[in-house]
């Protein structure tokens, strides 16, 4: 999930005369490596998170105040693990060496070593991750000083119970462990403790600091199950959607959501949300509520995703993003429980026709030479056998696609009499086909005459390349682009933005 939080960071800085080889800069507990530094300062620290940022970055700007925050927790745990950064547009030279293709990139070096990290990119994800890697998988706990502690610094954390460390039931639950770096867990086999925290031999509780406040594991102690667990318990049964939660909504293992779009200040949640609680817990392993606030500005995006105005709210959508976002409409805005429950269990079973975006067929979609289709009238145009037809899917709001508007207008005009080709475009963000799902923009394609087969334009966006690739109906050799260059000339399509 991708945003930008306009931040201003504050930095002090301290200098400190800690390495040999050159004195090292702090900004608000970050170590700021260089060329010079960068060897010694690894070397001399076991556990080392560094970043590669660009100033000018967006998302390396979002970055910075929690990449701070995560920093002053570490230090206030008196934790060994050290946070650093790197100015890539600085130092090349190490930016190259670590292969670093985009920003921010970040990687952990324990004892020298890197790896990629693969956490959060807030506070506690940092610190959550970064102790996992510099811990064993799970941490023994075997004192109530201990269990307490654990408890006390990790907001989510996932305690088994086991008499027996050497058991399988422990070895399970420890790959379940490596396989999410984003949660802490740990092992018990004070058999005081069990009395304690009121459970029994062979338990895993998550520990959470809402709703029932402690989730117990059940059913068959295998890996996947304990994963999806994990996963499912450690978010609320209604979870907010906001910067913070974005990547656990969409990173998590439940890919059907129910979208409430409401308004806070109206008081939408409490009169409209908050007595699904019952229902949510009943679907909570196959379906994930979220609440989205029109109050947000930011959110305007998400509201354009669904064809949806402000106006709207309250309402619902359902999504599945299994199947490239399929979304799903209510034949009604009664949000009461009978109805969400009804409207749910007719997903569950199948029985729900996606919905998809159209716009109203425009009187005037044929007069001009570049023709405007729709999602009504896109097959009947574009599947023309007698044709080829060019179809261009762009976005208002994207960047390239009005670079290409006027070389496309120009390609229209070209061909305007040509009775056997046909260039056309459909806004993509307000028409959607069953058949065809668009990730960036402008995405163009061509369906050729005769057999319809869809050919993908890879060619540069120049009036000559257009030219010569619809006169050979398609038959041309393309540039054989790399996926990262053809990205560098789109904008990424909204459902990448919820």
């Amino acid at each position: 999930m991708k945003f930008l939080i306009c931040s201003l960071l504050f930095v002090a800085i301290i200098v400190t005369g800690t390495y040999a080889t050159e004195e090292v800069k702090i900004e608000d507990g970050v170590l700021v490596l260089t060329n010079d530094n960068f060897e010694e300062v690894v070397k001399d620290n076991k556990f080392l998170l560094v970043e590669f940022y660009a100033p000018w970055c967006g998302h390396c700007k979002a970055l910075a105040p929690e990449y701070a925050k995560a920093a002053k927790k570490l230090e206030e745990q008196k934790s060994p693990i050290k946070l650093a950064k790197v100015d890539a547009t600085v130092e090349s030279g190490l930016a190259e060496k670590f292969q670093v293709r985009g920003y921010p990139t970040l990687k952990f070096f324990r004892d020298g070593t890197p790896v990629e990290y693969s956490g959060g990119r807030q506070s506690d994800d940092i610190v959550s991750w970064v102790n996992k890697k510099a811990g064993p998988p799970a941490k023994e706990l075997n004192t109530s000083e201990e269990l307490e502690e654990f408890l006390k610094t990790n907001e989510i954390a996932v305690v088994g119970f086991f008499k027996d460390q050497e058991s399988s039931e422990v070895k399970t639950l420890i790959s379940a462990a490596n396989a999410l770096d984003n949660f802490l867990f740990g092992v018990c086999s004070n058999e005081e403790l069990f009395a304690k925290y009121e459970t029994k031999d062979g338990s895993v509780l998550l520990f959470k600091p809402f709703d029932e406040k402690k989730s117990v594991f059940e059913g068959e102690f295998n890996v996947e199950n304990l994963k999806k667990f994990v996963q499912v318990q450690s978010l609320p049964l209604i979870v907010e959607f906001n910067h913070e939660s974005a990547s656990k909504i969409f990173g998590g293992s439940i890919k059907s959501h129910l979208l409430f779009f409401v308004s806070k200040e109206a008081g939408h949640i409490e009169k409209h949300v908050e007595p699904l609680k019952d229902i949510a817990k009943d679907y909570r392993e196959d379906i994930l509520f979220v609440t989205i606030s029109s109050d947000e500005e930011e959110h305007q995006r998400i509201f354009e995703f669904f064809g949806m105005s402000k106006d709207e709210v309250p309402t619902i959508r359902l999504i599945r993003l299994e199947e490239d976002m399929a979304k799903y409409k209510p034949e009604s805005n009664d949000m009461s429980a009978g109805t969400i429950k009804d409207f749910l269990q007719k997903f569950m079973d199948g029985k729900l026709k996606q919905h998809l975006l159209s716009q109203e067929v425009p009187e005037d979609w044929d007069k001009n030479p570049v023709k405007v289709l729709v999602a009504t009238n896109f097959d009947e145009v574009a599947f023309d056998k007698s044709k080829d037809v060019l179809v261009e899917f762009y976005a208002p709001w994207c960047g390239h696609c009005k670079q290409l508007a006027p070389i496309y207008d120009q390609l229209g005009e070209k061909f305007k009499d040509n009775e056997s080709i046909v260039v056309a475009k459909i806004d993509a963000t307000a028409n959607e086909l069953e058949h065809t799902k668009i990730s960036s923009f402008p995405t163009i394609k061509l369906y050729r005459k005769g057999d319809n087969k869809v050919i993908d334009y890879n060619l540069d966006r120049t009036l000559d390349d257009f030219v010569k690739f619809l006169e050979a109906g398609g038959d041309v050799a393309q540039t054989g682009e790399s996926e990262e260059e053809i990205e560098e000339k789109s904008e990424e399509h909204p459902k990448d933005e919820l």
